[in-house]
């Protein structure tokens, strides 16, 4: 198997264009036309990890955490970065990142840390918007049944819950084929007038391509009138954070020590606590100071997040509780998700769980 078949997969789970501005996700070192030898998941793309994959025979490794951000001006191994891109290099490893973009999808990082939890009717924190577009096509009524169907298949019509939404209205259209054209209807130089199914139907920005191409295949037409816009939409299922709830209401000393247990934690930085009980929780995995404001509007009792600043917690305001599990730590369960996606996917392909704790944060106890 290539590699080209296992990142092509991976993009359908958390396809690239949903991931942040800043963001390097996607095959960072490497060809995907190499084949495929082994897969190894992991948080961070280390030389030990790049080591551990060279010693189990995997020639690609699937990381959370982009190795490179930026351009590289030098390789000259003066820092891990350098020194894992050299290793690689070497010897034949791909790193492929999948970050934000797994991050923005709705059972992606966020998704494992409240499975962790056990929350229920998850939704996300901070749904992100113009990323959903609108297409409008006409086609003759006979064939109407045909073309919905083929672009509900390529992933149109999804509205939150709902599948194969679509909006239809019948008119009158009018066309005159010309010297040249081969016309499903009418006679070349005379008008023709058609009932026609204007077709109105959502998709993801990401499905586009698919999208035109299952349109084009379905429609009779040689010449199909279409129109694409983009719409500044929330889309409910992409986005940053996620918001859950409990399935009882807890103190909050409870949940700190739940948080304690199911995260193997040894410290929790947080605020103060307000004497309530936790049943609305809010979290984001890594680094998530960003949504504090987002949480205390949707109106939770708690927010779990890492890489909280000294001032950022003052932003809580004593409307709910600020926690920082720490990054590594709120985002440690990837791992296992990496490896449940592509084991599911490839059950007879060889898939490792890193052995590797790449955490660079340690306490003294």
């Amino acid at each position: 198997m290539k590699i080209q078949e296992i990142t092509s997969f991976l993009e359908l789970v958390a396809p690239l264009s949903l991931q942040e501005g800043y963001d390097n996700a996607g095959l960072i070192i490497g060809n995907n036309s190499w084949q495929c030898t082994g897969i190894i998941t992991t948080l961070d793309a280390t030389e030990e990890v790049v080591l551990e994959a060279i010693e189990k025979n995997c020639n690609l490794i699937v990381a959370h955490h982009p190795i490179v951000f930026g351009g590289l001006q030098k390789i000259t191994g003066k820092n891990y970065v350098e020194k894992t891109v050299i290793t690689a290099i070497k010897n034949d490893i791909a790193i492929y990142a999948i970050h934000t973009n797994l991050d923005n999808v709705i059972q992606g990082v966020n998704g494992s840390i409240a499975n962790k939890l056990q929350l229920l009717n998850l939704k996300i924190l901070q749904p992100k918007n113009e990323i959903l577009k609108k297409l409008f096509t006409f086609v003759p009524v006979a064939q109407a049944e045909k073309l919905r169907s083929a672009i509900f298949e390529a992933g149109g019509g999804h509205i939150s819950n709902y599948s194969e939404c679509s909006f239809n209205m019948v008119g009158l259209s009018t066309f005159k084929p010309g010297e040249g054209s081969m016309p499903f209807l009418g006679k070349l130089g005379d008008r023709h007038t058609e009932a026609e199914v204007k077709m109105e139907i959502i998709f993801p920005a990401w499905q586009e391509q698919n999208i035109l191409k299952a349109m084009m295949d379905a429609h009779p037409y040689e010449e199909v009138a279409y129109d694409i816009i983009t719409l500044n939409n929330v889309n409910q299922q992409v986005g940053s954070g996620l918001v859950g709830e409990l399935l009882e209401p807890v103190s909050e000393k409870a949940f700190l020590e739940l948080l304690k247990e199911r995260f193997n934690l040894s410290v929790i930085r947080h605020t103060p606590l307000l004497d309530k009980m936790i049943k609305k929780v809010a979290l984001c995995g890594g680094a998530g100071s960003f949504l504090i404001n987002a949480a205390i509007a949707t109106g939770v009792d708690f927010y779990i997040t890492g890489d909280v600043k000294y001032h950022e917690f003052f932003d809580a305001n004593s409307k709910l509780v600020l926690a920082d599990i720490g990054h590594f730590e709120s985002e440690q369960f990837t791992i296992d998700l990496l490896f449940d996606i592509l084991r599911q996917k490839f059950p007879t392909f060889a898939v490792l769980k890193t052995g590797v704790k790449t955490n660079p944060v340690h306490y003294f106890l």
